[in-house]
């Protein structure tokens, strides 16, 4: 029985010479958007999703350009009206800040206060602008600690090996995390990118049959085998032809997240330039003196020549 193509997963079955991957190795989509409208719906997400560094240097400089501006005001409308002058415009502007700053965290040494209409009226703003600042900023926080997340490590990684009586490819996964992983399940679709009869290029989608494509729980490493038979659409290909092949690995993997006590999903992707021949992995664990397993998690790509 032949390998037969399965529907569309989504990424469209039009495809170029030249073709990246529609899924990055860090799961994300590669997609690149035009005439997108972006609107205040998408502040959450857009906060949401960029990393930490992003966000903390955001934070940062939204901080410093408020301060900038409010000190601004403080400075145009008269210092006067929230500390002595010091006959220094630079100096004068520092004080203006410094108190902005003060203002807008609600923390108010004393020292410096404001006097007269305008200069109060401008605080008040500042102190209400400040409130709900922090307040978006405390459950942007919270949410992306919050935020339940696969820790899904994949082998860098994959190897096509003799397996059986016949050949198989394989690649290993692991929790990063030291929470076992409870019913992982993984669903793995080849796209191979091939030229039709009218010179365009084209994706074929199959669904790999796995060896086992659920387990009860995994507390070290998974090795997630397909078996190259007659359903499997690489029968016919040498490995040498596998290994040049124009196609990718598109994984979905799930498991119940304990930390989170839900599902969890993760995307895994694999070019097969990443194919290595001939080899096998190399043991990931191993057991202490008292008896214990050890799990190295440096070695969940190594592999060892096969004997």
């Amino acid at each position: 029985m032949s390998a037969k193509n399965t529907k569309d997963p989504g990424f469209g079955f039009q495809s170029h010479e030249k073709v990246k991957s529609i899924i990055g190795k860090n799961g994300r989509s590669n997609v690149q958007h035009i005439n997108r409208s972006f609107g205040l719906d998408d502040l959450y997400t857009f906060f949401i999703e960029m990393s930490w560094g992003k966000f903390f240097l955001l934070m940062i400089l939204g901080y410093l350009i408020l301060n900038i501006i409010f000190g601004g005001l403080y400075w145009f409308v008269g210092i006067e009206h929230i500390t002595q002058v010091s006959g220094n415009e630079w100096t004068d502007f520092l004080n203006a800040f410094f108190f902005s700053t003060q203002t807008l965290t609600t923390l108010g040494y004393g020292a410096s206060f404001p006097s007269g209409k305008l200069a109060n009226i401008i605080a008040s703003f500042e102190a209400f602008f400040g409130l709900l600042s922090f307040a978006f900023i405390t459950g942007l926080l919270y949410a992306r600690f919050s935020k339940p997340k696969a820790a899904i490590n994949f082998s860098k990684n994959m190897i096509l090996r003799p397996h059986k009586e016949g050949r198989a490819l394989m690649f290993r996964l692991m929790n990063s995390r030291k929470t076992v992983m409870i019913e992982p399940e993984v669903n793995v679709t080849i796209s191979i990118n091939k030229k039709d009869d009218k010179g365009l290029f084209q994706r074929n989608f199959y669904r790999l049959q796995l060896e086992r494509e659920k387990i009860m729980y995994l507390p070290t490493v998974w090795t997630v085998v397909h078996e190259i038979d007659e359903k499997s659409p690489l029968y016919t290909l040498s490995n040498q032809e596998i290994a040049n092949l124009n196609a990718e690995l598109y994984i979905l993997a799930q498991y119940h997240e304990e930390s989170y006590g839900q599902i969890v999903y993760q995307i895994g992707t694999y070019h097969f330039s990443a194919i290595e021949l001939e080899v096998k992995f190399s043991p990931a664990f191993e057991y202490n003196l008292d008896g214990f397993v050890v799990l190295d998690h440096h070695k969940l790509s190594d592999v060892e020549k096969m004997d």
